[in-house]
């Protein structure tokens, strides 16, 4: 009988930018070590000090750089209800967050993990994906940041739709534990198949989010016919050259300056240079129109952003938005925890890659540019997008949401941080789920009575609010 020979490996010099053969150490147990120094009860803190900004100062600071005009639609939206408040204050929070317990393990962050910011966009194809959607704030920083703001925001959604104390607190946790078990799905998978989960109906069934169904089929039926080509033919009106061009409809929407439109066209040149190869054939097929100045969002009240319009050879409407990357507002809080927090080499090149590196499927025409010295994001407008409303959930539904936006959180912080590193951390108890949810509860009380200051003092005179708007 012949003897069976083992074969010896080849030799091969280490190859910088990829992992050693056989790998070194179990991030598993790197993971559940890190429990010793940071146990997982721990995240329950929430240990505001008395140097903790004044609500409404802090609203005041954030709204420094944007245009001065807007900032009192920007304080209105906040002022509408304590989740409302939540998503223009990412800062405010961040600072809190600075001064809570941390791992130190980090993944590129959304930064507004907010449970509003998630949605259904399209893909290059035509179907539909659901993901984080907005990454104005994203970073590399710590994963328990993004999740926590997640847990408190699903607490206030809550409360705002009616819900009872007992589900807005599950839902919080149920967020948790969606995050825990996932990442220890990806954890398990082989390398491919857990960077290219995609979520779909899949997630919903991983999630035991059926409840849900009825409603995200809703969304998509709407998410589908929100289209560029839509927007444009509510928004535009035809020109004498067989053109379009955008109509005022004030204050959301107006039409620019001849040379503020023109230096925004202009940017265009450098944007597409940001863009991969294959994309320019695409762009060189449609016109520039026209360009009007849009508001956009709660926390992005204030800022520079514009539409452009563009036609193909059959009069057929893309809009772009250009939308301006101001600094994420965590930096200096990031500086506070002991954090490295190098400036952007362009803001808007920071979102555009965060963006990408959450996303496993992302804009084809995502990009970046820089309008008379000020950085831009540029995308796609009204690409199929849409979302589900947490506030107008029923309360039966609460837990399927925050379950789902768990796991996409999860699968979005496993693309840049070694799953098996944060579920060996996470674990399979509930103790992080737990805890998590007190600190959720805990800091919706916080946001609540942070918006009560901001509507006393917008009573009082002492900042200024449009309502409605």
């Amino acid at each position: 009988m012949e003897a069976v020979v083992a074969a010896e490996a080849r030799r091969l010099p280490r190859v910088s930018g990829f992992a050693e053969w056989p790998g070194g150490g179990t991030p598993k147990e790197e993971g559940k070590s890190l429990r010793k120094r940071v146990p997982r009860s721990a995240h329950a803190l929430l240990d505001l000090d008395a140097s903790r900004p004044d609500a409404v100062a802090a609203v005041e600071e954030s709204n420094r750089g944007r245009i001065p005009e807007l900032t009192p639609i920007r304080v209105g939206r906040m002022a509408a209800t304590p989740f409302a408040f939540l998503r223009g204050s990412a800062g405010l929070m961040a600072y809190d967050l600075a001064r809570t317990p941390m791992t130190r393990m980090r993944a590129q962050i959304c930064g507004d993990a907010h449970a509003g910011n998630f949605g259904l966009y399209g893909d290059a194809r035509g179907g539909l994906v659901i993901d984080l959607n907005d990454f104005d704030e994203t970073l590399h920083g710590p994963w328990e940041w993004d999740l926590k703001r997640l847990a408190a925001s699903l607490v206030l959604a809550g409360r705002e739709a009616g819900a009872d104390e007992d589900t807005c607190r599950r839902a919080a946790h149920d967020a948790v534990g969606a995050y825990r078990r996932t990442m220890r799905l990806l954890a398990k998978l082989p390398v491919l198949d857990a960077w290219n989960a995609i979520a779909d109906e899949e997630l919903v069934s991983h999630t035991d989010a059926h409840d849900l169904l009825g409603t995200l089929e809703r969304v998509q039926e709407k998410a589908r016919a929100n289209t560029s080509g839509r927007f444009a033919a509510k928004s535009t009106e035809p020109t004498e050259d067989g053109g379009r061009r955008f109509v005022d409809a004030p204050p959301v929407l107006r039409r620019v300056p001849d040379t503020e439109a023109a230096a925004v066209a202009t940017a265009l040149e450098s944007y597409v240079t940001t863009l991969s190869e294959d994309r320019l054939p695409l762009l060189a097929r449609h016109a520039v129109h026209d360009v009007a100045f849009r508001i956009v969002g709660t926390g992005s009240v204030g800022a520079r952003s514009y539409v452009v319009l563009l036609l193909d050879h059959r009069g057929e409407s893309l809009v772009l938005q250009v939308k301006e990357a101001r600094p994420s507002t965590l930096v200096p809080h990031l500086l506070t925890a002991g954090f490295e927090a190098p400036a952007a080499e362009h803001e808007g090149r920071r979102v555009v890659l965060g963006q990408k590196r959450m996303q496993v499927v992302s804009d084809i025409l995502l990009g970046w540019t820089t309008v008379d010295g000020r950085p831009f994001q540029v995308r796609q407008f009204r690409n199929r997008k849409g979302s589900v409303d947490p506030v107008a959930l029923a309360a039966d539904q609460m837990d399927d949401y925050a379950r789902m936006t768990g796991a996409l959180l999860a699968r979005a912080h496993s693309h840049s941080a070694d799953p098996r590193l944060i579920a060996g951390y996470c674990g399979k108890s509930e103790e992080l789920d737990e805890a998590t949810a007190t600190f959720a509860v805990a800091y919706a009380d916080r946001t609540e009575a942070d918006h009560a200051a901001l509507l006393a003092a917008v009573r009082a005179g002492r900042i200024a609010a449009e309502v409605g708007v």
